[in-house]
């Protein structure tokens, strides 16, 4: 399937609006002139796609959803709650409990984590604000990997508002609503 480009161009030219920008102003930060985002939101051209990623970012979306004007075209393939995603990052901490700290299976699990990420996960996992900012990107990421979580689950089931507020931001560029 390709991107039709006059749907692509009136995504574009909504995103742009909505974002109170002109044509000058995005073309600025695309490092473009005004008059190639002007052909782009009359259906006349498409975007580069070296340009894709920054023009998804400047407008605050995904390059999915520009190319697909605003209609995701994949299914959701499972369900997940944030409880179900909070219980899964407890496993780690009731792993180092059950099997000690020494063990390792800990060790390998938390040293994967650790070098994955380039974070200390046992320093994450102590203090309640950060623990719940990997419950946080656990549930971006079962979300980038397809699983649809509902946005009423997302605003009552943390206790950090900014935690809720970037795994809802996050939810609805990926077309959860």
């Amino acid at each position: 399937m390709s991107a039709d480009p006059k749907k692509v161009g009136e995504q574009i030219l909504s995103l742009r609006k909505t974002k109170g920008l002109t044509q000058q102003e995005l073309g600025e930060r695309l490092n473009i002139s005004f008059q190639a985002i002007s052909k782009w939101e009359r259906g006349e051209t498409l975007p580069d796609t070296a340009l894709l990623p920054d023009l998804a970012d400047v407008l605050e979306t995904t390059v999915d959803n520009l190319l697909v004007s605003g209609d995701r075209t994949t299914k959701f393939q499972r369900r997940v709650t944030i409880t179900q995603v909070r219980e899964a990052i407890e496993c780690f901490v009731r792993l180092g409990e059950l099997l000690g700290k020494d063990n390792y299976f800990y060790l390998g699990a938390i040293q994967g984590v650790d070098q994955k990420m380039s974070i200390e996960l046992e320093k994450y996992l102590s203090e309640p604000f950060t623990k719940e900012a990997m419950v946080a990107e656990a549930a971006m990421q079962c979300i980038r990997n397809g699983a649809y979580i509902d946005m009423t689950d997302i605003k009552k089931s943390f206790s950090f508002p900014h935690w809720a507020d970037t795994v809802t931001a996050f939810a609805q560029k990926c077309g959860i609503r």
